[in-house]
């Protein structure tokens, strides 16, 4: 099992590696899956753009991009952009920290099934994002 942190395009300090590693591979476990390899990777706003329209074909900014290369054992990325994470934070009144594991985890629970296309869909996403942000104290 190998969870990676990467930087593309930014500068960007991430002191609580560890502790995340062992919080995203529970989190797979406690859904019922076994954890081959993921790759974070912290980029810009430029990036992330460019990966949607590339792969996805949307033009928008977008806070996550995930990218499920197989099932299980779990083996995919996530490519998070570190200048939306700051505005959604400010946004929402929520610290820096909280909205990054809130995406972080949002990609997890994607790489592990759910999606969040639907009403239902994203009422699901949010419960399984607050209950695992809730496992994760400070």
């Amino acid at each position: 099992m190998a969870i990676r942190f990467f930087q593309e395009g930014v500068s960007f300090p991430f002191h609580q590696r560890n502790k995340t590693k062992a919080w995203i591979k529970d989190c797979v476990t406690q859904e019922g899956h076994d954890l081959q390899e993921l790759n974070v990777i912290f980029c810009d706003d430029e990036y992330l753009h460019t990966l949607n329209i590339t792969y996805l074909q949307h033009d928008t900014l977008t806070d996550i991009i995930t990218f499920p290369y197989q099932e299980d054992p779990i083996h995919g990325e996530l490519y998070i952009s570190i200048d939306r994470i700051r505005e959604n934070a400010t946004s929402n009144a929520v610290p820096f920290l909280h909205e990054l594991r809130r995406v972080i985890i949002h990609g997890t629970l994607h790489l592990c099934g759910y999606g969040d296309k639907t009403t239902a869909e994203k009422q699901k996403m949010r419960l399984k994002e607050n209950h695992y942000l809730s496992l994760l104290a400070d």
